[in-house]
């Protein structure tokens, strides 16, 4: 089974992007989006995705935010945000439920500049730490995702120039520690604990991307007993059509 995550910066814009190419060359069976900025009905959905049952979770404010997920078979269940009216208002937090494992697909808030959203975002943290963990004690957890975190000094090209950036504060790293320390493996640094130069974001300025300047804040976060599932991770930086590229595993 394929999954991949990709924060497309929203859908529509996507869509003319190679978006179809994407999928048809990747055939995930279960496709996570993040930032779609869209409503479900202002999506024109390419027949690639025929086939596929969609579930979206939209924020109240046009345009903003958003995640879908597109998925061959039918889960068990979903369910949309927290379940908490203060972080259900920006569609951030799809869940799905399927025989083996729990499918968690986020959008973490971002700080925003001079981490003036960094009290919130801790407190979101908090909240979707307890949700996972919660799910984790009926079955395995997958989550997926923009993080808006890069967890370690490997994972962004300049790690002393953003000391103090939002994504890479002192707070929000050692908040993502703390969910993976709740019994989650990063499955990229897994598989792949000191490679270097592999990022999920760039920005759009100064030619980033081209010169690989760039983040990982993009994950797939598994419950540590479901590891011997998980048979690779991968990022895919020569996908475009976003400032993210896409994250994928794949299980056995």
């Amino acid at each position: 089974m394929k999954l991949i995550s990709w924060n497309v910066n929203g859908i529509r814009a996507t869509l003319g992007k190679g978006f179809g190419d994407f999928v048809t060359a990747s055939k995930p069976d279960i496709l996570c989006l993040q930032e779609t900025k869209a409503r479900p009905e202002q999506v024109p959905l390419p027949p690639e995705l025929d086939g596929y049952h969609g579930f979206w979770d939209v924020a109240q404010k046009p345009g903003y935010s958003g995640v879908a997920v597109f998925t061959r078979e039918q889960p068990l269940d979903v369910r949309m945000g927290l379940g908490m009216d203060e972080h259900d208002k920006e569609g951030r937090v799809l869940t799905l439920e399927y025989p083996d494992f729990h499918l968690v697909n986020v959008y973490t808030p971002n700080s925003q500049d001079g981490l003036r959203r960094l009290p919130y975002r801790l407190t979101w943290d908090l909240a979707f730490r307890r949700h996972v963990s919660g799910l984790a004690k009926t079955k395995p957890v997958i989550f997926c995702g923009d993080l808006n975190v890069a967890h370690q000094e490997i994972d962004i090209a300049r790690p002393k120039e953003n000391r103090l950036s939002a994504g890479f504060s002192d707070e929000e790293r050692a908040s993502f520690g703390e969910l993976l320390g709740a019994g989650f493996t990063d499955t990229f640094r897994h598989f792949y604990p000191d490679k270097r130069g592999a990022y999920s974001w760039w920005s759009f300025r100064g030619g980033a991307r081209s010169r690989n300047v760039g983040w990982r804040i993009d994950y797939f976060g598994v419950s540590q007993p479901f590891m011997d599932r998980v048979k690779d991770a991968v990022i895919m930086p020569e996908v475009t059509g976003s400032d993210h590229c896409p994250v994928g595993i794949t299980l056995a």
